[in-house]
């Protein structure tokens, strides 16, 4: 099963004021295992950044200058999604902006949504951790995930690649799943704006059983007696005796 995680950035919060998307960023997984094939690319957008914006993901309008518009990557990026459901940290934010590219590239009124099947990860959190910070930056340190990445954000800003990335990490955590084991990669058939990257890792099948070992009689004799130990100095049976009854 393929599914894509997605990451956007833009030029503000608001796509009803005309806010236009700057770098969009998907990493894939295929059967729940990161293979490397990933999409990224940035944006002209034909607006002033907000302020605010750039604080957040230091992405500046002198740094897209010479970028692509959305209109230059569209068919590809519509290419690579296919009909894949989509992994997204709240949604409605990221989709609104791709589906206003989209209706301005095409004048279609198609909603991505009606596309794929989209899956929510704040509303995951927010249904595993009610009245708690369920932003991605929270649940990345909930989750204790990859603090090298967590560490670069912090100084680079907010990448829409490295937080799909780290996204990624944290569905399949909370999903209950495997992260960090690459498939062998397969080269994309997309262009300069798709990166592919291989990593070696060993997965579950690979690792050798686990032993098990078992108590021999003089560590169940020892282990009895220190029962008997608490049981007087308790002057009630212990917590393990009760269990086990």
């Amino acid at each position: 099963m393929r599914q894509l995680v997605l990451d956007t950035e833009t030029t503000g919060l608001d796509v009803a004021a005309g806010h236009r998307l700057i770098e969009i960023g998907i990493v894939e997984l295929v059967n729940r295992e990161l293979t490397g094939n990933t999409f990224h690319c940035y944006l002209q957008p034909d607006r002033k950044i907000d302020d605010d914006a750039v604080k957040v993901h230091h992405l500046t309008n002198q740094f897209l200058a010479d970028k692509p518009r959305f209109a230059d990557v569209a068919a590809e990026l519509l290419n690579y999604l296919q009909d894949s459901p989509l992994i997204i940290h709240n949604a409605a934010f990221d989709l609104g902006f791709l589906n206003s590219e989209l209706r301005r590239w095409r004048s279609s009124t198609t909603q991505l949504e009606s596309q794929h099947t989209i899956i929510d990860t704040l509303i995951l959190a927010r249904g595993r951790h009610p009245g708690q910070q369920n932003t991605l930056d929270a649940l990345c340190k909930r989750y204790s995930i990859a603090n090298d990445l967590r560490d670069a954000r912090q100084q680079q800003g907010h990448g829409a690649l490295l937080d799909a990335r780290l996204l990624a990490e944290l569905y399949l955590l909370m999903t209950g799943g495997q992260v960090s084991l690459y498939l062998d990669a397969t080269p994309a058939s997309n262009n300069a704006t798709t990166t592919t990257n291989t990593v070696t890792a060993l997965s579950v099948k690979d690792r050798p059983p686990l032993r098990i070992v078992f108590a021999n009689e003089t560590e169940l004799t020892a282990h009895e007696r220190g029962l008997e130990r608490i049981d007087k100095a308790s002057k009630q049976a212990t917590v393990w005796r009760r269990l086990v009854e």
